[in-house]
């Protein structure tokens, strides 16, 4: 998914300082957080600060983040640990890569930032109970703890974070490539291949994971086949959950299709009269925000960060309610008007968030107060 890219201010050094030396710490190649790192190497690397990431081999070849000018290094133990050893800061993306950059910098004075990039519901058990844990560690081990939504803030606060800040994301460029953000959108085609000609299409884009609510979208879909013309539901992405979801949409004739993972998931956004995002938990939704900037008009679950990020701007439902989810959508369907106000409201919304220099420069401000903080 894609925005405007990063500028390119002169790097300049103050004081005749060294430049400042950070590592950026991936858990995982995940497209939200992977993404989010890419635009903030690209930002921070233009204005002279020298990045390293630390990933999944993967999360590079997708991402690129050499092209973005940093040094990439993959996620091992070792690799971090030394990797560390030479940073003026270090700032991990997810409790998990919190965790392993916690752990690489035992002994060492590096103040650590954490990206609080998950949070949600409490999961029951022995893995919730972990979870908690692992998230205490992280927050106190933390110099500071940002949150992308103001329930990510409390959590970390209530986790014992010395230090939580809201510091909104911006919808960060997509990964480079044919389909990346200079793609040319052909609506028409889009809708041509999926089989959405003459009928309505609905989108969804996300990992097929049980949180992001795919069994009560497909719920609600049950009702969308006494519509006429009959919708077509397209999900983008992939997961542990494909095959449940598949063996759902063939032993009731669902009118969904599984895309799998999508380059090119903005272009068949923007050619979708509706998108829906029906997650148990979201901090910062990608899907809502490239819904809003592109004019979709969007159904989501009030939940999380959704209500704070999208406003007036979209439709909002209760989690778990597949009826208030189907007739949200069906309803939208039925008044253009409705959907045209919506698409005004996305982009008066979307004029609100930061922009990606917004992110990078709140970043480089709180890395040059710690720094302050260790100087002499």
């Amino acid at each position: 998914m894609s925005s405007s890219p990063v500028s390119t201010p002169v790097p300049a050094q103050p004081y005749g300082r060294p430049p400042l030396r950070t590592v950026q710490v991936l858990g995982g190649a995940g497209a939200g957080s992977s993404a989010h790192v890419r635009s903030l190497t690209t930002g921070l690397a233009a204005r002279g600060v020298r990045v390293t990431v630390c990933a999944p081999v993967e999360a590079e070849g997708e991402y690129d983040f050499t092209g973005a000018g940093a040094q990439f290094t993959p996620d091992a133990v070792s690799a971090l640990r030394a990797v560390c050893a030479g940073a003026d800061v270090v700032h991990a993306h997810g409790v998990r890569a919190g965790m392993r950059a916690a752990l690489a910098l035992r002994g060492r004075r590096v103040p650590l930032v954490v990206s609080w990039h998950g949070g949600g519901p409490e999961a029951e058990g022995a893995w919730g109970r972990l979870g908690r844990v692992l998230e205490r560690h992280v927050a106190r081990a933390a110099a500071v703890v940002l949150g992308a939504s103001s329930d990510q803030v409390d959590l970390a606060r209530a986790r014992g974070a010395r230090d939580a800040r809201l510091a909104p994301v911006a919808v960060p460029m997509g990964p480079p490539g044919p389909a990346g953000p200079d793609a040319a959108a052909d609506p028409g085609k889009a809708r041509a291949e999926l089989g959405a000609v003459g009928r309505p299409l609905l989108i969804a884009v996300g990992s097929l994971v049980e949180h992001r609510g795919y069994s009560v979208l497909l719920d609600a879909a049950r009702a969308w086949r006494v519509l006429e013309p009959l919708p077509l539901v397209v999900i983008a992405g992939e997961g542990p959950q494909r095959a449940e979801l598949a063996r759902r949409i063939e032993a009731e004739g669902l009118p969904v299709r599984l895309l799998g993972r999508r380059r090119d998931a903005a272009q068949l956004l923007a050619s979708a009269d509706v998108a829906v995002l029906p997650s148990r938990w979201e901090s910062r939704s990608l899907l809502a925000q490239e819904a809003l900037r592109a004019g979709v008009p969007l159904v989501a679950t009030a939940v999380g960060g959704v209500p704070e990020l999208v406003g007036d701007a979209g439709v909002l439902v209760p989690y778990g309610d597949p009826a208030a989810l189907a007739s949200a959508v069906t309803d939208l369907l039925a008044d253009p008007a409705r959907c045209t106000a919506l698409a005004a409201a996305g982009h008066a919304q979307a004029a609100t968030w930061p922009t990606e220099d917004d992110t990078v420069a709140q970043i480089l401000s709180i890395y040059d107060e710690l720094m302050s903080v260790r100087r002499p």
